[in-house]
Formats: structure tokens, sequence, C-alpha cells
């Protein structure tokens, strides 16, 4: 951590490329040790308190957006509240085999630990040269971890690896460790009854599922404000990847997604002429070979109601809260599940609101709302085109992350990491711009 230190903006950089690939060093090389899943942090916490302490040097803003700093202050305090209060409480009436109180803190880190890369993303990216860098970082990576998700593909599919094959009864239809192939964590295979849920180099299929997501928005955000022809290609190929690997993957909400995502963007975005026509040319025939890859597209999405699985989350937790100050930090968090015993709640607003109760869901509303607000006001304040083009494509995804209501996308990796950081690159958008003139 001294090294990382000493190295601020190296580690910062090292810790977005890790960031794709820790599920697989999990256990590939720790043998699945839940305490590894915290090695991005080495990274991350050193680098965040070298950029705290040069900025009180140079007399620079710490938080850089002002109208944040109530907001964020008003959901601290919240979080402080619940755990004295509740978890504190807990801890001293808990059964031996719970920890209510490292509970709350590890549900705190998890909670808004990773706010503080909006500061580290504003000061990380200094002039446009490292804001491309940036952008095409996340091509390359996309790029990899696709081709390892697809050769995992490949060896389920011949037989080198067997996946849940072998397994019986409920153990058929759920995500195993023991079945991990190649690459990643926990795996579901099982195509004689058409279940199959990849974890691509992550720990976990969802996690991956929502790392194609992201990099949907992140890779349109290449195409269309790329001034290189070959790095604008490598663009479209890995567009085209992304797609691709979400059906393998039988990333079945990602697919739609992610089609979705393409559609708007290049309808918003791209630049017009042969261009926006070539583009919608080559995005009609990739959701063609999809859909015709993917036959159970249409018949998913009639069967799957949204309504029918968020409403039963809100009331589950409205009739279970156990107090006005919620019921205790990390109580709904999977992380924290080592210290006692969790609740499953499987949208990220619920959620909130069973942890830290009302005024805590008020005050992280009030974080993202006013979050999502500043960094349109960013973003349409720039007049260069290729910026203006990235701009719009990376305020879509912190839109659609901050008022998603299906899962727990901030909870998870990568987008935890990715909303937080991406959102301080789009308020540093004016700047980039009136740097270079």
């Amino acid at each position: 951590m001294p090294f990382y230190y000493q190295l601020a903006r190296k580690a910062l950089w090292a810790f977005l490329i890790y960031l794709p690939f820790i599920g697989t060093f999990t256990y590939a090389i720790a043998g699945g040790n839940p305490l590894f899943f915290i090695t991005k942090d080495i990274l991350y916490v050193p680098a965040l308190i070298a950029l705290i302490i040069y900025c009180q040097r140079s007399h620079l803003p710490i938080v850089i957006a002002q109208p944040l700093k109530q907001p964020l202050l008003f959901l601290l305090a919240c979080c402080s509240v619940t755990l004295v209060y509740v978890n504190g409480y807990q801890q001293f009436n808990s059964d031996l085999d719970e920890q209510p109180f490292f509970m709350g803190i590890i549900g705190l880190k998890v909670l808004i630990g990773y706010i503080p890369l909006i500061f580290c993303a504003y000061y990380l990216i200094r002039n446009k040269n490292e804001l491309r860098f940036l952008i095409r970082l996340h091509v390359v990576l996309a790029l990899i971890c696709c081709t390892l998700a697809f050769i995992q593909y490949l060896l389920l599919s011949s037989g080198v690896c067997t996946g849940t094959s072998g397994l019986e009864g409920d153990a058929l239809f759920k995500a195993a460790l023991d079945a991990r192939c190649f690459v990643g964590g926990a795996l579901l295979y099982n195509p004689e009854l058409g279940v199959i849920r990849l974890p691509g180099t992550f720990a976990a299929p969802w996690q991956w599922g929502w790392f194609l997501i992201s990099n949907g928005f992140f890779t349109v955000a290449s195409a269309v404000s790329e001034t290189s022809r070959r790095w604008r290609n490598a663009s479209f190929v890995a567009m085209a990847l992304v797609l691709f690997v979400a059906v393998v993957s039988g990333q079945k909400i990602a697919l739609v997604l992610i089609i979705t995502i393409f559609a708007l963007l290049l309808f918003f975005a791209a630049p017009g002429g042969n261009f926006k026509r070539g583009i919608i040319i080559y995005l009609g025939g990739a959701i063609v070979l999809v859909l015709g890859l993917n036959t159970e597209f249409f018949s998913y999405w009639k069967d799957s109601l949204l309504y029918e699985f968020i409403v039963p989350q809100f009331d589950w937790v409205l009739g279970n809260l156990e107090s006005f100050f919620g019921s205790g930090l990390g109580r709904a968090t999977n992380a924290a599940r080592i210290f006692g015993e969790t609740a499953l709640v499987e949208t990220y607003y619920p959620k909130v609101l069973y942890e830290i109760g009302p005024l805590g869901l008020i005050a992280m509303l009030a974080v993202i709302s006013i979050l999502t607000f500043l960094t349109f006001k960013a973003y349409r304040s720039v007049k260069d085109i290729k910026l203006r083009r990235l701009g719009i494509c990376l305020w879509a995804f912190v839109l659609f992350i901050s008022y998603n209501i299906y899962y727990y996308p901030l909870d998870v990796l990568p987008v935890a990491i990715y909303y937080w950081f991406f959102a301080g690159v789009l308020l540093k958008l004016p700047q980039l711009e009136s740097n270079r003139q």
C-alpha cells in the first residue's frame, strides 16, 4: 500500500485494469478466499489518500461539485445513525454467531465506499489524451474479456468442461463453483435443460451480465467519438463481440438491454450521413443474427413481467422493516453474510430502504439525482462534437444506472465502480475542452 501511495495515478489505472479479472484471480490463484475480493481496494485506497493529500497541499477542491456536498453529508449522517443505533444495538443483543457491527462496516463500505471515485476520476483524467486512453482501455478490456468468455463457452460446449450437467436435483439449476471452467467463478451450464449462465471473467454470472451491459455504453461511446479509424473499427468489433457473447453466455436480460442501448445511442449520438446509415445496417444485421441464435428471446421477453418481480420486493421490505432507521447496514448485503444472517432483497432501492430506512433512501436518491443532473449539465455545456458524443453515451449510462429498478447493480462489481468513476469523468469534460482551447 505505501508503494501504491507513491504511485497513485498508476495505481488507479491498475485498479481499472484489474477490475474485470478479480473473479478469475480469486478462484484461480487464491482458491476462492473471500478476502481476495478486497485486493482491488489495496490499489484504490492508497491512491485515494494520496490524491486527497495532494489536493489539500495544492489548495484544490476535494468536493468537485459543491451541490453534492450537503446530500453527501446527509447520507453519511443517516448511515452513521443506523450503524451506531441499529447495528450497535444488535451487536449487544445478538447471538455469539453474529457480528452485526462488522456487518454494518461492510454494508457501509458497499453503500458509499466508492463514491470518492468521482473525485479520483476528476483528477486522474487531466487532458483529452488521457480521456482517449481511458475509453480505448475499456474497448481493449471488452475485447479481451469477451474473447476469454467465448473460449470458456467453447470448452463447455465441446465437453472439455462438464459444467453442471453431472449434478442432481436443484443443483442442476444453480450456478456452482465446482463447475468452474477456464476463467471466472461459479457457472451454470446444462444445455439439455436449456439453462446456461456463464460468469465470463467474473465471480458470478450476474456480475458478468452487468459488465456486458456497461460495455454496451462504453463501446458505442468509443465508436461515435473516436478520431482514429483503426480504433473506431476496434470499437465496432467490440460492440459485435459484446452482443454475441451475451447470447452464448445465456445473459438474456443483458441481451435485451444491449440491443436497446445500441439502438438508442446510435440514433442519438452517431454522426449523420453515410456513417449513421452504415451503423444502422451493421446493427440491424447483428440483431437479426443474435435473434436467430437465441430463439427464446421473444418468449422470454413476453413472460418476464418486470412489475411482478419488483413490487413484491417493496411489499416485503415495508412489512419487515425493523425501525425508522432501517434494519441495519449490511443486513441485505451479500458481502456481509460472513458476519451474520442477511436478507435477499433483489432490487436496489428496496435494499437501501431495508438497511437504512426511509430517511436514508431519500438521502441516497438525493445524491444520485443531483449527480445525474450535474453530469447532464456538464456534458451539455461541451461544444466539441467528439466530446459531446462521448458525453451523451456516458451520461446515458449514469442515467440508466441511477434509476434502474431491476436488480442492484450499484452494489455489484463492476457497476458499483464504473458508475461513480464515469460520473467523475463527465464532470471533467468542460474543463478538458477549456484546456484544449
